[in-house]
């Protein structure tokens, strides 16, 4: 599995899949939808599936002495890979956020969702959509990829709108707390976060490999 991931890395992936990772610093704008930093990184792992249709990678990875399953698990890899990179970008901005930044006033008068771990627990869920609807959308073919990701931007949208009304809901203010306040609520949400993203990611996974089996390229 390192070879095809390797092989993803410098010979399917989209330039834009790695410059799109800086994306993830959105999460340091005051009074912007920071989530909408997710959808852009999932943006440049489309580029990648874009640009690997065009060249036909997908079939001259099946000629490849590895197996078809390999094939799949190979983009789900690079998947996983760019989000965590991405994630990470997030969690550092986060941190300093919550920390160095806890005090400064143009995040102290933020109307929109802190960038907290709450936030980085959705950000793990809209992830996870990806890998779901778009990644396994594309295996139904492995080659048609528009209309799973047309319907990937429609629920990735309407989970941001959805996370970002929520802490204006009585009762739900906790969900936007800025510097370390309530930490064991937030935390305890982004793990819940982080479980639904490998669910998410191995149930798309397994349905991929399995339809590819039957896929005759």
């Amino acid at each position: 599995m390192r070879n095809i991931l390797y092989k993803e890395m410098k010979l399917s992936a989209s330039v834009l899949s790695w410059l799109f990772i800086a994306f993830g610093l959105m999460f340091f704008i005051p009074n912007y939808p920071v989530l909408c930093g997710v959808f852009f990184v999932t943006l440049g792992i489309f580029q990648s599936f874009q640009n690997a249709r065009e060249t036909n990678d997908i079939v001259f990875s099946a000629l490849l002495p590895v197996a078809k399953r390999d094939v799949v698990k190979g983009k789900y890899l690079f998947c996983c890979f760019i989000e965590m990179c991405g994630f990470l970008v997030m969690t550092a901005a986060s941190v300093i956020r919550m920390t160095l930044l806890k005090d400064s006033p143009v995040y102290l008068g933020n109307t929109l969702m802190a960038a907290n771990p709450f936030a980085l627990g959705m950000a793990l869920l809209i992830f996870g959509l990806f890998n779901l609807i778009f990644a396994g959308g594309f295996f139904k073919t492995a080659y048609k990829f528009a209309k799973p990701f047309v319907t990937y931007i429609i629920v990735c949208f309407a989970v941001i709108g959805v996370a970002e009304s929520l802490h204006f809901f009585p009762g739900l203010e906790k969900l936007n707390a800025v510097g370390t306040d309530e930490h064991a609520l937030q935390l305890s949400l982004l793990a819940a976060g982080a479980v639904l993203y490998v669910l998410l990611t191995l149930l798309s996974c397994r349905r991929s490999c399995a339809r590819f089996e039957k896929i005759d390229l």
